[in-house]
């Protein structure tokens, strides 16, 4: 059995986060027990790769793909896709909060803005390239919660963050058998790159309740 921390756990690195408004019909499939918030016939979408390294309790990449939900009226995240190149992260995110992470491979290059791209085996899940741009000043604290499905029941998580922002240009590429093939086939209406970010992922609850 893969061992991984106790939530919550606290993250610190960079992401790369692009947002798309699409048609009801082009939205992703969510979990059973909430619904996605649509407004005039579209949803929100958002992919994001993530670098978590500094002080994070675990070091490894992350591509994913959430969408934006309701449970009731209460307004919630759900995410949909979502690979990493660790373990340990992959066993904690399914078995603490029902996040369906798969395993992929990762190659990042932070030379110039952020290229990257995941694999498995030899499907290519989908590249992309970002070029920061202004940095909006502050640090910008930002606090959701994540609803996923564990052991047949929805369970929801709180997420808080703070990092430094700057607006993005960004581009993705995915070819069309992936499962992140309808990527590319818009431009994101908004992309930010996420600076030297912290989150605390959990419920410091949970964690007392198991002991």
């Amino acid at each position: 059995m893969t061992s991984y921390p106790e939530e919550p756990w606290h993250l610190a690195g960079q992401m790369y986060l692009s947002l798309w408004f699409v048609p009801r019909r082009e939205l992703p499939r969510v979990v059973d027990g909430v619904r996605p918030v649509v407004i005039g016939g579209r949803g929100a979408v958002g992919a994001a790769w993530v670098v978590y390294e500094n002080d994070s309790v675990l070091h490894y990449n992350e591509l994913l793909r959430a969408v934006l939900v309701r449970d009731g009226l209460r307004p919630r995240v759900s995410i949909t896709d979502i690979w990493v190149d660790s373990e340990a992260s992959m066993a904690g995110g399914r078995e603490l909060w029902g996040i369906p992470k798969e395993m992929a491979d990762f190659a990042i290059d932070r030379s110039a803005g952020v290229r990257a791209g995941a694999a498995t085996g030899k499907e290519v899940l989908a590249t992309a390239a970002f070029e920061p741009g202004r940095r909006i000043p502050g640090r910008w604290p930002l606090t959701y919660r994540v609803t996923q499905t564990r052991d047949g029941e929805l369970k929801t998580s709180s997420v808080r963050s703070r990092s430094t922002v700057r607006m993005a240009r960004a581009r993705w590429v995915a070819q069309e058998g992936s499962p992140l093939g309808e990527l590319s086939r818009s431009r994101p209406l908004l992309s930010l790159a996420l600076n030297d970010f912290t989150i605390r992922f959990g419920d410091v609850l949970e964690q007392a309740a198991r002991r």
